[in-house]
């Protein structure tokens, strides 16, 4: 974390600012980072930082990353959001259920308290035990699934005539860091080319945010997209009971996602996540890029018929995704 940085935030964040002194005091200065630095990730007053974390023993070689986001009104009138950054756990991939919980630290009554103070560390700590719980049931289904295996092997080795019957597969949760929540649905836009750079904008409804990571980690699992240079510029925002939550994403094309979050604003869309797959041609189009960005990520709201006045015929705009 730039020293600079936090000394700047005592200006006007003075409570940021001593917060994140005293969390370099426990965790270290090398376990927090400024997420992505150098792009304009504090755009709108947003603060953005990477904590890196140990589970304590016995799994002390076990490390996490949690994105911290501060809003402009914490801690006054907001509480902070964390979002787990590890796709694994160990050997374990992180679910849906984990990402999920992560993100409900502060709106679930099993996360933590919010009452208008600091309370990241309270946060990470409960985020601590979270991810040591579902990491030790992980461990404890994996042991079974090998004495299942240690069991059937011995079986077989009594009884020769047995030797082609199958292994039993081991009792392992599987990952479902790629699989897309229960009715969420891709809509994708026609392309939009110019000197050789595609943009492919993308949207989908959303019921709560734990489902960002998820459909995020869904659309880098196809080779095409994560080998774009810029995957999944994003923004959303969603209304869970009467607090709405909303974030974006540059993807290093810096105030990307700002400019996207702003569109959906003026739009006044909800519940709905909006993702803009940039393919660079080798040619630097300057602002023209930004252009691009928001047509894309409106003709997806318009053909996923997220918008009131849908103007040109869906047909005409794009496709569905996998169709």
């Amino acid at each position: 974390m730039a020293s600079e940085f936090i000394t700047g935030l005592e200006l006007d964040r003075e409570p940021v600012a001593s917060e994140l002194e005293v969390l370099q005091s426990i965790y270290g200065e090398n376990a927090i980072r400024l997420w992505r630095p150098g792009a304009d990730d504090h755009e709108g007053g947003t603060i953005r930082y990477e904590v890196s974390l140990c589970l304590p023993v016995p799994h002390e070689d076990v490390g996490i990353r949690v994105l911290v986001s501060l809003p402009p009104s914490y801690p006054e009138t907001s509480p902070p959001q964390l979002q787990l950054l590890s796709r694994y756990i160990g050997a374990f991939g992180a679910d849906s259920d984990l990402f999920g919980s992560v993100l409900r630290t502060f709106i679930s009554v099993n996360g933590v308290d919010w009452v208008s103070e600091v309370c990241v560390f309270d946060g990470l700590q409960n985020v601590i035990e979270r991810c040591v719980s579902w990491y030790e049931s992980h461990l404890s289904a994996e042991k079974v699934g090998k004495l299942v295996r240690e069991d059937a092997k011995d079986r077989v080795d009594l009884q020769p005539s047995l030797t082609e019957l199958e292994e039993p597969e081991p009792i392992v949760s599987p990952s479902q860091g790629f699989v897309l929540p229960d009715g969420v649905e891709i809509v994708e836009a026609e392309a939009i080319t110019d000197r050789k750079s595609v943009f492919v904008g993308r949207a989908c409804r959303i019921s709560h945010p734990s489902e960002v990571p998820l459909i995020l980690s869904h659309l880098m699992s196809d080779r095409h997209i994560s080998r774009a240079a810029h995957p999944t510029i994003n923004a959303w925002r969603c209304q869970v009971g009467s607090l709405l939550h909303q974030d974006n994403d540059d993807d290093g094309e810096t105030a990307a996602g700002g400019r996207l979050a702003h569109l959906l604003q003026i739009l006044e869309v909800n519940n709905v996540l909006v993702v803009v797959t940039r393919h660079f041609g080798g040619i630097h189009l300057g602002p023209d890029r930004f252009k691009h960005i928001n047509q894309a990520a409106r003709n997806a709201l318009e053909l996923g018929g997220f918008l009131d006045v849908v103007e040109v015929p869906v047909k005409s705009r794009g496709k569905r995704a996998g169709s």
